[in-house]
């Protein structure tokens, strides 16, 4: 635990907040209100809560990939602070280490560690962490801009060729090479990841999912680079660029879904280019009403969401919020339809989540990885 400093972007914040909304309970409140209202527009946003079961792409998809974008964006202002404090290579390094065996380590726990009846040892934190990790050692020992760009796109191009030229050694013949049963990544997660696998045969969160994932990273430090540098770019433009970058990536992702799906269980290339292009325009978006613009007020409650994602990302699986709406809420719930008691109890759930992490945020209490 450390107390927060105020030399940080609040957008970047906000943006964390406004992802893990969705994580918290967001999606909820859209349920509830399409039971109420059998509207067709709440009908169609409804859908985008779910993810897609393969190939596709819907809202609920991007919620994943944007953490670790965002966590990539934070990192050039870190590294340049410790560098600033100076600390050795060595002493980053462990920091760099330590942050992504934590996550591991709480992923574990997530996961139901101490259940002790088949451990995942995949998650969405070890992702998270590894593929951080990775993204920050190659961000760390690559000067150019040009280099990075490289690694970022090279792993994709490695990742493209790698999941259409080879199949499943044990599939059988005229399998789709991009099937569950077909595609090269689950059959290395079949010989090569310990533990329960979430789908049984193949895990979304498995181990070659890591390369394109670690492109993912790569491109938020990017963003990131552009937004800690200090010249003649000013902050318009910065905002700019990153909508700019954001709209190139939807067309590509768009061009390469001809030849290799937009898959979130195969984080394959097409899936980084859709979600890191929405994650730069929301980028671009939030900092220019946050941090340009300085239209902030509105921003408080995501970044008290934001300054602890960790924390509530790990408090919803061991402590009972919804049974602590439901205990002060239930009864008025039951007052009214059952649609409508749903909304309730839906929006007192998140409020409980809420003023769970605004105590924190008036403690000055945030969990840092």
């Amino acid at each position: 635990m450390e107390t927060q400093k105020k030399s940080r972007l609040q957008s970047i914040d906000a943006l964390r907040g406004f992802d893990m909304f969705w994580i918290m309970g967001g999606p909820g409140i859209i349920a509830s209100l399409y039971a109420m209202t059998g509207s067709g527009f709440l009908g169609a946003v409804n859908e985008q809560m779910e993810h897609v079961p393969w190939h596709g792409f819907h809202f609920m998809d991007l919620i994943f990939p944007l953490f670790l974008f965002i966590a990539g964006v934070s990192f050039p202002f870190s590294l340049a602070k410790r560098r600033a404090n100076n600390q050795t290579n060595q002493q980053i390094h462990r920091h760099i280490f330590q942050r992504a065996i934590l996550l591991f380590v709480f992923g574990l726990i997530y996961n139901g560690l101490f259940r002790f009846e088949h451990v995942r040892f995949a998650s969405v934190l070890a992702r998270i962490g590894f593929a951080w990790m990775f993204g920050a050692l190659i961000y760390m020992h690559t000067n150019k801009l040009k280099t990075r760009v490289i690694w970022a796109f090279g792993l994709l191009i490695f990742d493209s060729l790698l999941l259409s030229l080879a199949l499943a050694p044990d599939a059988p013949a005229g399998t789709d090479i991009f099937s569950p049963e077909g595609n090269i990544a689950a059959w290395f997660d079949r010989m090569f990841l310990p533990g329960a696998l979430y789908g049984g045969n193949f895990d979304p969160e498995g181990l070659l999912g890591l390369i394109p994932a670690t492109s993912s990273a790569l491109f938020g430090m990017l963003s990131g680079e552009l937004l800690a540098s200090s010249g003649k770019i000013t902050s318009e433009k910065k905002a700019l660029y990153l909508g700019g970058a954001g709209i190139v990536f939807l067309v590509g992702a768009l061009l390469l879904n001809f030849v290799v799906p937009i898959n979130k269980a195969l984080w394959s290339p097409s899936f980084v280019l859709v979600t890191a292009g929405i994650s730069l325009l929301l980028l671009a978006l939030f900092y220019w009403i946050i941090d340009v613009k300085e239209y902030r007020k509105w921003s408080f409650p995501f970044q008290v969401i934001g300054l602890n994602s960790i924390t509530i990302y790990m408090a919803q699986s061991i402590v009972d919020f919804w049974g602590i709406s439901n205990f002060f809420l239930g009864g008025i719930a039951s007052m009214f339809s059952k649609e409508a008691g749903g909304l309730i109890l839906s929006c007192g759930y998140i409020a409980v989540c809420w003023l769970f992490l605004w105590f924190l945020y008036k403690k000055k209490i945030f969990l840092k990885v």
